[in-house]
């Protein structure tokens, strides 16, 4: 964990999911490991590119199904990777839930299997959690993190912190937030941020290592 920091939780950002184009003949993630496992290497997924949490979600989606053949496409952003899975250039990717992506689901354009939230997001209450669909190990949460410098007096970080829990009550604001897919924290505490930080390095650490990444 970085020690030059001192932190704080701003809100949560969107839940990840498995948005699949329509023609791929699968509805949940337990059809989508019965579908994978006897066709490997005939599957693959797209994310915004190599080591995004997105990257990593998808190579606990395939050590949890046992489908360790589906290739891993990397992009430049998640907006070209949604656009191939519409167009059918790639079986499905692992975009961050927003607005847009929900709005694709609705019409048909693509079909979300589930979130990786803890509950159903507020925004697509019909969509179910990877922990409903039978897979509660594949939960992840992106979050936005506002930083600032260690040595930062404690009364500045309170200040900061009273002004991000006043501006996430604002009824407006909220609703953008939602609107948009992300969902404000309930506790945007600097121990709290602590606490989720070690939390994720540790969970991701082994992943990053099984499959070999490496800061260039």
């Amino acid at each position: 964990m970085p020690r030059s920091l001192a932190w704080k939780w701003r809100p949560r950002e969107p839940a990840f999911t498995n948005a699949c184009k329509p023609s791929l003949p699968v509805r949940t993630l337990k059809e989508l490991a019965e579908h994978a496992r006897p066709n490997p290497g005939k599957l693959s997924y797209g994310s915004p590119g190599v080591g995004s949490l997105n990257h990593l979600t998808g190579e606990r989606l395939k050590l949890l199904t046992g489908a360790s053949d589906i290739v891993h496409v990397p992009y430049r952003g998640a907006g070209p990777a949604i656009a191939d899975v519409i167009s059918g250039q790639i079986p499905m990717a692992i975009p961050a839930v927003n607005g847009q992506l929900l709005e694709f689901h609705r019409t048909g354009k693509l079909r979300i299997l589930a979130v990786t939230s803890s509950e159903r997001l507020q925004s697509a209450p019909d969509l179910p959690t990877v922990s409903e669909a039978g897979m509660p190990e594949l939960g992840v949460q992106a979050t936005t993190w506002l930083l600032v410098p260690k040595g930062t007096p404690a009364g500045v970080i309170a200040q900061i912190s009273q002004a991000t829990r006043k501006a996430l009550a604002e009824p407006e604001l909220r609703q953008i937030y939602l609107s948009a897919g992300v969902e404000p924290s309930s506790d945007p505490s600097p121990e709290a941020a602590r606490q989720l930080l070690q939390g994720e390095i540790a969970r991701w650490t082994p992943i990053v290592r099984q499959i070999g990444l490496k800061r260039d």
